[in-house]
């Protein structure tokens, strides 16, 4: 993920350079495009997902999972999105779109991972707080709610070391840029994605420590309209 969080640092030093974007009265590239009630687009972006814990009353046996690591790895991200213009500085939007993304989950008193691989159908509502245009360049941040179907979640396999409901809940908040070009506008944002349900299933017996667990990721995101 910190190649991900790069790049984007990469595209706004790159942006910074460009008089166009960031100083001086020049010609605005779609100078309607805010205007519109109703606007419409996609995204592509990555993603990178872990869960915290929460374990029961601590028990000195090593077979019990107290502690648990997850190898993360960075995913894919592809979407649609709708957006309604409320006000000049607010919209409210909604991305459809779906996730894959995999990680590797070990106790730390066995050397065994499990690979989990998901697929998730992902529907967030967000509202969209927006500053004032400067040229062709306006920053915003973002902040809403989510759900998601896990559509590889193991729900009803007893014997997978870990096991996670297959409609989950979040709540989201981000940060991006919207950049006007001539022919598009294009948003790079970054995203916190929290968990607010227990994922986790009991069942496993090398599990059976764990109380809660609760997702988080970082999504880097790069929209189009």
């Amino acid at each position: 993920m910190k190649r991900c969080i790069a790049i984007i640092g990469l595209l706004l030093c790159g942006f910074q350079g460009n008089a166009q974007f960031f100083s001086g009265e020049r010609l605005l590239n779609q100078p309607d495009i805010d205007n519109k009630r109703w606007s419409w687009g996609y995204f592509l972006g990555f993603n990178s997902y872990d869960y915290s814990f929460r374990y029961k009353e601590y028990d000195p046996s090593p077979s019990t999972g107290k502690d648990l690591i997850i190898n993360r790895s960075t995913g894919f991200n592809v979407g649609l999105i709708g957006n309604l213009k409320l006000s000049n500085n607010l919209d409210i939007r909604i991305e459809p779109g779906v996730n894959f993304n995999n990680y590797g989950i070990r106790p730390t008193y066995s050397g065994v991972v499990d690979e989990v691989n998901s697929t998730y159908v992902h529907l967030p509502l967000l509202l969209k707080f927006n500053a004032n245009r400067l040229n062709n360049f306006r920053p915003f941040v973002v902040g809403g709610v989510s759900t998601s179907l896990n559509l590889s979640s193991n729900e009803n396999n007893p014997d997978a070391i870990i096991r996670t409901t297959t409609a989950n809940y979040y709540y989201e908040v981000g940060v991006g840029i919207d950049l006007y070009f001539f022919y598009f506008k294009f948003s790079p944002s970054l995203r916190g994605v929290f968990g607010v349900n227990n994922e986790f299933i009991a069942g496993n017996a090398d599990m059976r420590n764990v109380d809660e667990m609760l997702a988080r990721g970082l999504f880097l995101n790069f929209t189009f309209q």
